[in-house]
C-alpha cells in the first residue's frame, strides 16, 4: 500500500510537501500525480482537504498555457448542459458514451466500467 503524501497549503498560497520537507509548485504536484503518487492537499489553517480545488487550479493553469485551448463553444456547452460544472456535464452527457465500452470484451472493459461508475456516483 502506498503512503498518501500530504501537501500543506499556507495562507501565502505556498504548497509544502511534508513528505519531502520542501515547497513545491503546481507543476511538481502534476509530476507527482503522473508518477502515480497519491496525495492530499490540506489547508494549513483550517485543516480542510482542498485537494479538488488545487487539482482544478492545476488543470486551469495547464490549460491556460497550452497552445490549443479548449474551444469556447465547448465551454459554453459544458455550462449549458452540465449546470455549469465539468462533473455535471460528464455525468449528463458522457455516461452513455463511457458505458458503451462496457459491452467490449477487451481488457479496457474493466477500466471503462470503473470510470463510468466513478463518474456517475
Amino acid at each position: 500500500m502506498t503512503d498518501v503524501k500530504i501537501i500543506k497549503r499556507y495562507q501565502n498560497r505556498k504548497l509544502y510537501d511534508t513528505h519531502q520537507s520542501c515547497y513545491v509548485t503546481l507543476e511538481e504536484i502534476s509530476q507527482m500525480i503522473k508518477s502515480g503518487d497519491d496525495l492530499r492537499v490540506i489547508d494549513n489553517k483550517t485543516k480542510n482537504d482542498i485537494t479538488q480545488a488545487t487539482l482544478t487550479q492545476l488543470l486551469y493553469e495547464t490549460e491556460r498555457k497550452t497552445s490549443q485551448p479548449v474551444p469556447v463553444e465547448l465551454l459554453k456547452e459544458i455550462i449549458r448542459k452540465g449546470d455549469g460544472s465539468f462533473s455535471g456535464y460528464i455525468r449528463g452527457n458522457l455516461k452513455g458514451e463511457i458505458s458503451r465500452f462496457d459491452t467490449d470484451t477487451s481488457p479496457s472493459r474493466a477500466v471503462a466500467s470503473e470510470l463510468a461508475e466513478a463518474i456517475t456516483q
